[in-house]
């Protein structure tokens, strides 16, 4: 005999989420005079944004629930796959003629990781890629991606706590898998990500209460919004916190590079630039090893590693960021140099600095750490700091060497 339980189950094979029905007053209304969320971008023209309305159902299949954040490309939401019966999100880009081949490159990079048949541990530490459709709007056609909910970013939650550093354990868990990622990306798929920092590492979710309590806050609290004439725009409303949080994951591959060509330009952010992508040497996986190296710092240390900062016009410059490198870690080899298209910006022919370049004293590693002072995994987290943070790209450590360093395996 079949248990009822089952029996509603089977009933519901096949059948759809139907869509919610989300009052449209009251709530609090916005002056139209006032600039919110993605409008306070210096560059910000309205009709570059899809005109998303909350309730609406795009595709016929994902029903709009709530804003969740913005960006100076793009809007995210959460929506109900009516089909799916499942939250995901959605990530709405400016019009596509706004960003030319950016949005074929990211959506290309999430096809060539799909591809990856082989059982890696680092494929479930990427993010994935659901679906992908174009969606027409008043001012023309718009990229959505469609992603599965994740909670906060490590930079929320470093944030949150009040010494502005993650707990060991935290730190130690996060990196293990960010490395497996990495390695799943460098070894099995063949792609750099370039852009690893703590905002692009995110934490699942696995608690579903938190999408429903969503809804009903949607329904019974309208967001705060502003309506004009051709458009309204939301405000944020930020996810509750989860009873049971998921792994982390690496996010966001709008950045990400092909290893399997030879690449010479800009990438990264400023402070976490390698040495050979400032000199002008063509880079590969090996980037994202010094990256993380440097990310590593600010999520540990309370501080970052090199800031760039030039005493003379008060701002970021290469220069400084390479005087910095050298206080920390010595002179580069004339041999790295010499492969540099613009070494001679910065370095004479026998590898010193620049006179004119403003030089910071030298200070090693072991000088500035001071979150493990007296503990026994000083030195283990030294010597696995300096395993990524190497003047030449070929004496830094692989990804998946560095999941399984001592310093993550003892505090994993």
């Amino acid at each position: 005999m079949i248990s009822s339980s089952i029996m509603r189950s089977l009933t519901l094979i096949g059948r759809k989420w139907k869509p919610l029905i989300f009052p449209q007053k009251p709530f609090a209304q916005i002056a139209s005079s006032e600039r919110i969320e993605e409008e306070t971008f210096r560059d910000y023209v309205a009709s570059r944004y899809y005109p998303t309305h909350i309730g609406e159902v795009l595709r016929d299949r994902y029903q709009v629930v709530g804003k969740l954040g913005y960006g100076a490309s793009s809007t995210v939401w959460l929506a109900r796959d009516l089909s799916g019966k499942r939250h995901v999100v959605l990530k709405l880009f400016i019009t596509s003629s706004s960003l030319g081949k950016h949005l074929d490159d990211e959506i290309n990079i999430y096809r060539r990781l799909k591809k990856q048949t082989q059982v890696h541990p680092g494929r479930d530490a990427v993010r994935q890629l659901l679906d992908t459709f174009d969606i027409e709007g008043p001012d023309g056609q718009h990229r959505c991606l469609v992603h599965p909910p994740l909670w906060e970013s490590a930079l929320s939650f470093l944030h949150r706590n009040p010494i502005g550093r993650l707990p060991v354990p935290v730190l130690a868990f996060t990196l293990r898998r960010l490395f497996q990622a990495l390695d799943f990306l460098h070894s099995e798929c063949r792609v750099i990500h370039t852009d690893i920092k703590a905002d692009n590492i995110m934490f699942g979710i696995q608690d579903y209460d938190v999408f429903r309590k969503y809804e009903q806050l949607e329904l019974q609290e309208p967001s705060p919004r502003k309506v004009l004439d051709d458009r309204t725009s939301y405000t944020s409303r930020d996810l509750s916190p989860p009873k049971q949080w998921g792994a982390p994951v690496l996010c966001d591959f709008g950045s990400a590079a092909l290893g399997d060509a030879e690449h010479t330009e800009d990438i990264q952010p400023d402070i976490y630039r390698a040495p050979e992508v400032i000199l002008g040497i063509p880079w590969s996986y090996e980037v994202d090893i010094w990256n993380t190296g440097c990310m590593v710092w600010d999520l540990f240390e309370g501080g970052h590693l090199f800031t760039g900062h030039d005493p003379e016009v008060h701002r970021y410059r290469s220069r400084s960021h390479l005087a910095e490198m050298i206080a920390l870690l010595g002179s580069p080899p004339l041999e790295l140099l010499a492969q540099g298209a613009v070494s001679d910006h910065f370095f004479a022919k026998d590898g010193t600095l620049h006179a004119d370049i403003p030089r910071p004293d030298a200070v090693s590693l072991e000088h500035r750490e001071d979150s493990l002072i007296g503990s026994e995994d000083r030195q283990l987290f030294l010597r696995f700091m300096s395993k990524m943070l190497q003047w030449e790209p070929s004496k830094r450590h692989s990804a998946k060497a560095l999941a399984e360093d001592e310093w993550i395996r003892k505090n994993t």
